[in-house]
């Protein structure tokens, strides 16, 4: 194909606007990928739409500032070979992961197209603000995101396109997403529900396996989102879940996870939850939470715009002119 564009798959919520994105770009352009080395997940999801390479990660969740700083320079070290010149366009889905490809993009004279994250309303992430002087568009998912980045363009949310029919198993869906949640985990493990899926991540299952049975109990799959178009209601983090929850028409049950002090905090879930009419849960208790997933079934869904098709088309519009 005549276009060849990178996308920076960061992991977990971030690998999530990648696929959405390379499922409008897949027809129109050559892709390949960066993902952070490890992360298997990631690199299974989009290699079934181009090439996939590895790179450090500089932060997670739980990296400290001296570690994050030696980490991100080795990135920038590995990254001058893996982003090649005659790439037209680098596409940075907002993780720190993405910081050293980009700006090593941009030295090399490739337009960088910039993605904000769903989740943020009241202050803008740290790297898409690092990116914007340096980006040809910087995509918003939400009209309020505009006051945290002027320059940015509007182009709606990133949902990806459904894959399957969704249907009723008659199952809630728990998920803390690649880290996992524990706090929600080991509220849930408290109930007497018999029909959960719960998927942990990176916390372990053993327990929740030894405490109920019946429970279909899983780390991480490449198939989730039939998990998802399977389930009655979800109940999920504060991340891309909630968008492809939202996809497949699932009454969603927002979690967010007071550990993670570095992302996106309450009034930003406040803001998300309206916007695709979920139940919000900030006080973790058992009570709380059959509430909410007994309330969250009672919820119509609203009509959101195709953010994914539309940054799909700006960017081979950006592309062609330049």
């Amino acid at each position: 194909m005549a276009f060849e564009i990178l996308i920076l798959a960061g992991g977990g919520g971030h690998t999530g606007y990648a696929y959405a994105l390379a499922q409008e770009l897949y027809e129109k352009a050559s892709l390949s990928f960066l993902v952070p080395e490890g992360d298997e997940l990631s690199a299974k999801r989009m290699s079934k739409f181009g090439k996939v390479d590895y790179l450090i990660k500089p932060r997670g969740p739980e990296t400290s500032n001296s570690k994050f700083a030696g980490r991100l320079v080795r990135a920038f070290a590995k990254t001058v070979m893996k982003v090649p010149r005659k790439v037209h366009a680098v596409v940075s889905t907002g993780s720190n992961f993405c910081i050293a490809p980009a700006l090593i993009a941009w030295l090399k004279g490739i337009p960088i197209i910039n993605i904000e994250s769903s989740v943020r309303f009241t202050k803008a992430s740290k790297t898409t603000r690092m990116l914007q002087p340096f980006s040809e568009i910087t995509a918003l998912q939400w009209e309020e995101q505009k006051k945290l980045l002027a320059d940015g363009e509007v182009v709606g949310p990133l949902l990806p396109r459904p894959e399957i029919e969704p249907w009723n198993g008659k199952y809630v869906l728990v998920t803390g997403g690649t880290y996992g949640h524990k706090m929600l985990f080991d509220t849930m493990k408290e109930s007497s529900l018999t029909n959960v899926v719960l998927q942990t991540g990176q916390v372990d299952p053993q327990p929740y396996m030894d405490a109920h049975p019946k429970w279909k109990v899983i780390t991480l799959t490449e198939n989730f989102h039939e998990l998802i178009a399977g389930a009655e209601v979800v109940v999920t983090h504060f991340g891309s879940t909630v968008l492809d929850s939202f996809v497949y028409k699932k009454p969603t049950v927002v979690v967010p996870n007071p550990e993670w002090t570095r992302t996106a905090g309450a009034e930003d879930a406040e803001y998300l939850v309206k916007k695709v009419n979920a139940i919000l849960v900030s006080d973790i208790a058992l009570e709380n939470l059959l509430d909410a997933i007994a309330l969250a079934k009672e919820r119509e869904l609203p009509n959101l715009p195709r953010g994914a098709e539309n940054l799909a088309c700006r960017i081979i519009e950006m592309i062609g002119a330049n």
